[in-house]
C-alpha cells in the first residue's frame, strides 16, 4: 500500500531543490505547502497527463507533480524571467523533453497550452486586474482542448480572512490582490462554458482557500 503524502514529505523533498533561488524564493519553495493545499491539488492529477501551470512561479508545484503524481509532461508559464530561471534551475537534472518553461506576457497564452490535459491556476487569478479578468478567463478557456480540466485554486473574498491574504501579497508580491468569492468564481467558470465537476473549500491556518475543477466539453 502506497504511503499517504504529507507536508513533511513535500518539505523534505523541496529542501534539496532550492539552490540559487534566493532567500525569499527559497522560503516560498520550501514551505508554501504549509499554507496551500498542495496535497489535494497533486491528487487531482492522473498518471500520464500533460499538465500546465499558469503563473508557475519558481516551478515548485510542477516539481512536486513530477515527484508524486507521475505526469508525462509539465509546462509552466510566468511573467517573471527571474522565476522562469529559478524553475529551469529546479528542473535542471530532469530530461529536457519532460518539461518546459516560458515567459508569458500576461495576456496571450502560448499555443502549447492547448496540448495540456489539465491546467492549474493556483493563487493567480486574484493577481489579474479586474478590468482584464473576463478576457483572461475567456482566452484561457478558448485555448483549452475539449475534455481538458481547469483547476482554479484561490482565496475566498467572502471570508473576513481575505485580509490576511492581502497582507501576505503586500509583503511577498508587493501588490494588493483582487480576490473574488467562491460563488463568483463558480459563476465565472460556468458562464465561460466550463462544467464544474468538483469543488472544495478549506481554511488552512488563516487562509480561506477554495478549489474548483471545471471541464471543457
Amino acid at each position: 500500500m502506497q504511503k499517504e503524502l504529507t507536508n513533511s514529505d513535500i518539505i523534505r523533498f523541496l529542501k534539496t531543490k532550492t539552490n540559487g533561488a534566493g532567500l525569499i524564493n527559497s522560503l516560498k519553495i520550501k514551505y508554501r505547502s504549509l499554507i496551500c493545499p498542495f496535497i489535494s491539488l497533486i491528487n487531482m492529477v492522473q498518471q500520464g497527463e500533460k499538465v500546465g501551470d499558469v503563473g508557475c512561479g519558481s516551478g515548485q508545484f510542477l516539481l512536486l507533480l513530477n515527484e508524486f503524481a507521475n505526469p508525462s509532461y509539465l509546462y509552466g508559464i510566468e511573467i517573471s524571467k527571474t522565476l522562469i530561471d529559478n524553475a529551469n534551475q529546479l528542473f535542471s537534472t530532469m530530461p529536457k523533453n519532460k518539461y518546459d518553461f516560458e515567459e508569458y506576457n500576461g495576456s496571450d497564452f502560448p499555443p502549447k497550452m492547448a496540448e495540456m490535459d489539465v491546467i492549474f491556476l493556483i493563487d493567480v487569478f486574484h493577481h489579474v486586474p479586474k478590468q482584464g479578468r473576463q478576457k483572461f478567463l475567456q482566452d484561457l478557456v478558448k485555448i483549452m482542448k475539449p475534455g481538458s480540466r481547469l483547476i482554479l485554486k484561490d482565496i475566498d473574498a467572502s471570508s473576513p480572512l481575505v485580509y490576511v491574504n492581502k497582507l501576505h501579497d503586500i509583503i511577498f508580491a508587493r501588490e494588493i490582490g483582487n480576490e473574488i468569492s467562491f460563488s463568483e468564481a463558480k459563476s465565472l467558470l460556468t458562464e465561460n462554458g466550463l462544467q464544474i465537476i468538483q469543488k472544495v473549500k478549506r481554511t488552512i491556518y488563516v487562509y480561506p482557500h477554495y478549489t474548483i475543477v471545471a471541464k471543457k466539453q
